[in-house]
């Protein structure tokens, strides 16, 4: 599997994003929907990666500068096919380096509380994060859970 930056213009990508959002509006309230579109996903303050097993898309991460020293995590997301294979671990361990690399002390992100969002509870708690309030413009949020990683 290699893991590139991605400029977001191949319509698998395209595809995986649009399915990203249309689930995330569908498990969660309009208000508590968190996910960047393509234009979002395109800031300049924002740099995405893709996952690949040779010309098969298997997923995607995207890291928001919040401040020169504290990134959010975006836009995690598998393909249904390879869900269950590690892509997601090797997707945030890439994008966690990266933050390393640019000096980041920390790293949060925003998911929902609703038992679809388990899994991703569970992957991050592997990887060391732990809850934490609402940061950056977020508020508390019953569909909401937040979580931080000191680096």
């Amino acid at each position: 599997m290699r893991i590139e930056v991605d400029d977001l213009s191949r319509p698998q990508v395209q595809a995986l994003l649009t399915e990203h959002l249309a689930d995330m509006n569908a498990t969660s309230p309009a208000e508590s929907v968190h996910a960047l579109d393509l234009s979002g996903l395109r800031g300049s303050d924002v740099c995405v990666w893709t996952a690949w097993d040779a010309d098969t898309l298997c997923g995607i991460a995207a890291l928001k500068e919040l401040t020169p020293d504290h990134g959010e995590l975006k836009s995690m997301r598998t393909t249904g096919a390879a869900r269950g294979q590690g892509v997601a671990s090797r997707l945030l361990v890439h994008v966690l380096d990266d933050a390393r690399r640019r000096g980041y002390g920390r790293v949060s992100l925003e998911t929902g509380t609703q038992d679809y969002f388990a899994a991703a509870r569970r992957l991050y708690v592997r990887h060391g994060f732990v809850e934490c309030p609402p940061f950056a413009d977020y508020v508390l949020d019953p569909s909401s859970t937040f979580f931080s990683l000191s680096l």
